[in-house]
């Protein structure tokens, strides 16, 4: 199974990048990984947040293959543990999956469109974080995961 992270805009913090970076290549050691940056939303200052929200939500989908399966990272998602956050990948790998695509989505969320097409939700926390710093979150769980699923000593219980 390939794994792809979809999020919406660049990182502009240099060690933010340079994390993620890191953690994407730990990643790849265990599975085909690839993070797609869809570029940010060129949007009037009357565009509404709904408006924005679907601008964004077709840019997601047009990256999306029928035979993805899809999980969006929402604050309405279900949280996990480490090993549970593991237990859902080794399962989506079990199902023989071609891809899987983790989605973080624009500051207003998701369209109708994207919650339509997914096949869950995850939330990380039920705080607010930036955009920027959920992908390291995200990519450093990905990694933890992929060490719990080897038996690797990285995730202390």
């Amino acid at each position: 199974m390939k794994l792809r992270l979809v999020v919406l805009g660049k990182t502009n913090k240099k060690e933010l990048q340079d994390l993620i970076a890191d953690y994407e290549g730990r990643i790849r050691h265990y599975i085909p990984f690839e993070t797609v940056v869809i570029p940010d939303i060129k949007k009037s200052r009357n565009s509404s947040p709904e408006e924005v929200r679907n601008l964004e939500g077709k840019a997601i989908l047009d990256g999306v293959k029928s035979s993805d399966i899809v999980f969006l990272f929402d604050e309405k998602g279900k949280t996990y543990s480490s090993r549970g956050f593991a237990g859902l990948l080794q399962k989506q790998m079990n199902a023989g999956h071609k891809q899987l695509v983790l989605v973080v989505g624009g500051a207003y969320g998701f369209s109708k469109e994207v919650y339509d097409r997914a096949q869950g939700k995850i939330s990380l926390s039920e705080m607010t974080f930036s955009h920027q710093m959920v992908r390291l979150f995200i990519v450093e769980q990905v990694y933890r995961a992929c060490t719990i699923l080897k038996g690797e000593p990285y995730h202390h219980d």
